[in-house]
């Protein structure tokens, strides 16, 4: 099997996707940072393709910067700026060929991740 990164994100506060979150995918090296895909997500909460495909999977460090803030103020109400929740960044290895799956399960006040399947 060989490996590529999937993500989705769910508003957990509403029950439902995310749809129209920015998402960025970037290679982490020591205190280097080099992006490798941006895209948005879908009705589903989820993108179109995986975020890092198979012919451009390499083991290592990576870091998913999910860009919430115009969600959440499209969303939710009651919100006072600055918010809680603008950028969530989640940095995570991987460390064999596999499928590596990273959801966001968001919230204005609070977010969770695991390696789903």
């Amino acid at each position: 099997m060989s490996g590529y990164l999937t993500t989705h994100v769910l508003d957990t506060a509403k029950g439902c996707p995310a749809e129209g979150i920015k998402i960025a995918l970037y290679s982490v090296s020591g205190n280097s940072h080099r992006k490798i895909s941006e895209t948005v997500t879908n009705e589903d909460g989820r993108t179109d393709a995986p975020i890092l495909p198979t012919e451009k999977f390499k083991t290592g460090t990576y870091e998913l910067i999910f860009f919430c803030g115009d969600y959440l103020r499209a969303t939710q109400t009651g919100l006072e700026d600055p918010l809680f929740l603008d950028q969530v960044p989640i940095r995570f290895g991987m460390s064999e060929d596999a499928h590596y799956h990273v959801p966001l399960l968001l919230s204005p006040y609070g977010y969770s991740t695991y390696r789903g399947s």
